[in-house]
């Protein structure tokens, strides 16, 4: 079989690629139909560095990157590589300029080979027929310069999600990428993998490439960059060396205000379990087993955070708690009273709400009004209906009482719920579910793609639900959501609690063992059902 031409791509820095010195993106403005994006904003970055981009959600900052990677064309502004403009028409125009993008969901073919997966698109000097064997040899090049430790041959669907990540940027160093855009590259990550991604990042700076890196996690950024740049509105409002940069003072930058990072945990009395899971199994969407033997407890006034990486029964499990996916076997218990199987209705009626992972699938209608969501599941029930009849004066004022007090931005209650923001549109979903004042509470990835502002509000109104003796169960992919709001931590790895652990005992080189499989000790966590 014949070669992919290697020799006509540029070679990885410093073996002879074209180097970018340095990128500046001068006066960049971006408008959609009513929204300007991005609004006259600079942004450099020079070989040997990484620059951060922050900004909360809606900013501007992937717009800003897609410009850069041409797949958006700006409205007005220019790119310059090396002093000399750029024209960036399209994704393969910023490949051949050694521009690179390693996007949060990965673009990979699960059923390829990871060769495969990296030849994919490019030519071959020997059409029609290939040879993985040369594609290989160059992936193991790359592997060993920046310890990118991967298995050509393995196919994409065997791979753990940081062998993946660690394919996304060999195919963009194959590719010839002197400067790297990583998009939220730590999402789905363990600590240890996270540890792994900035060795590597360290490595590729120290030979020459210039790296964009767009993260939410403040202590990431402060770890890991030279240079901060902070969007808000779609501008620029300001630049800052990391050196001289705090979590605090980056997050007012962001926001605009002080944030508090640090809650008050008022003391609650615990009570009884309210929630007790036993012995349970159910199937992926795939018929494969993604729970098995799941065992839980959570009391009265605790949070119990369920720690874990992505597609390890998460999802699955907070369906099957809310009787939206069937259980194979084992038993839900509400109070002691056996709940599994009964339908969502029937479980609010018992004390449970649900704050769902897809907000916008699950928790919400997008073409309902913020009333009308407001109201879902109470709407056939006193005092918002009478018969068959709606009671409009009465569902205004209990949907302006709630705009009010969960601070929800919206131009009225008559507004298209598709027309708010994310942050809003979950508080929105809180409001309604926490109005029922549940005795139980599922919250599953509450501030995913929330903005720190909106995460903020969120986490402090989980911690009053605790004060109110809730017993919630926190799932969610980020640890440091997960230790700032949970009594006790449980860990899921292949559909298996690993390990139970209290808060106080709790660290992240811990927690990521365990989220890579690593049980937890058997008494460290004395009397904790696992």
């Amino acid at each position: 079989m014949d070669s992919f031409s290697t020799d006509t791509l540029p070679k990885t820095l410093p073996t002879g690629h074209a180097r970018i010195n340095t990128m500046q993106m001068q006066g960049i403005v971006k408008h959609f139909p009513g929204v300007l994006a991005v609004d006259h904003v600079d942004f450099d970055v020079s070989a040997g560095e990484v620059h951060a981009l922050l900004g909360e959600n809606g900013a501007g900052k992937s717009t800003l990157m897609k410009i850069l990677y041409g797949l958006y064309q700006p409205n007005a502004g220019e790119i310059v590589l090396n002093g000399v403009h750029a024209a960036i028409k399209s994704p393969a125009d910023a490949i051949r300029q050694g521009i690179g993008m390693v996007h949060q969901h990965f673009m990979l073919v699960p059923s390829l080979t990871v060769a495969e997966n990296v030849a994919l698109g490019l030519r071959s000097s020997r059409e029609p027929l290939l040879d993985l064997n040369t594609v290989a040899e160059r992936i193991n090049e790359l592997a060993k310069n920046y310890g990118l430790q991967v298995d050509p041959w393995a196919p994409v669907w065997q791979l753990a999600v940081g062998e993946q990540q660690r394919v996304e940027i060999v195919k963009a160093l194959y590719r010839g990428a002197a400067l790297l855009i990583l998009d939220e590259p730590t999402a789905v990550l363990t600590p240890q993998e996270v540890t792994d991604l900035f060795d590597t990042l360290r490595h590729m700076v120290r030979d020459g490439h210039a790296l964009i890196f767009i993260s939410h996690k403040l202590h990431e950024v402060l770890a890991i960059s030279d240079r901060v740049t902070v969007l808000r509105d779609g501008r620029k409002v300001g630049k800052i060396a990391t050196r001289d940069a705090t979590k605090e003072s980056l997050a007012r930058m962001m926001v605009g205000r002080e944030v508090v990072f640090q809650y008050q945990r008022r003391a609650v009395e615990v009570g009884p379990p309210l929630l007790k899971v036993e012995n349970l199994w159910a199937h992926s969407d795939r018929g494969t087993d993604a729970l098995r033997g799941v065992n839980l407890d959570i009391r009265a006034g605790e949070i119990l955070g369920l720690a874990g990486v992505s597609g390890n029964g998460q999802r699955e499990l907070a369906q099957v708690l809310f009787g939206l996916r069937p259980a194979l076997r084992g038993e839900v218990l509400i109070d002691g009273q056996p709940v599994t199987g009964k339908q969502p209705a029937a479980l609010n009626r018992l004390g449970m709400s649900y704050i769902p992972e897809e907000r916008m699938i699950d928790g919400v209608i997008t073409d309902f009004t913020v009333a009308e969501n407001l109201i879902l599941q109470m709407h056939g029930s006193r005092p918002f209906s009478a018969s068959i009849f709606l009671r409009p004066r009465l569902i205004a004022r209990r949907c302006g009482q709630l705009i009010e007090n969960f601070n929800i931005r919206t131009p009225s209650q008559e507004t298209l719920i598709k027309s708010l923001s994310g942050g809003n549109i979950q508080k929105l979903v809180m409001a309604r579910e926490l109005s029922r004042s549940p005795r139980v509470l599922i919250a599953a990835q509450p501030t995913r793609g929330v903005d720190i502002g909106a995460t903020e509000y969120i986490h402090q109104r989980l911690l009053d639900q605790r004060a109110k003796g809730t017993a919630t169960l926190l799932i969610s992919e980020d640890l440091d959501e997960i230790l700032a709001l949970s009594d006790r931590i449980a860990v899921i790895y292949e559909g298996e609690i690993v390990g139970v652990i209290d808060r106080s005992e709790a660290d992240v080189q811990h927690l990521g063992l365990m989220m890579a499989g690593v049980r937890s000790e058997p008494d460290a966590a004395p009397g904790a059902e696992v």
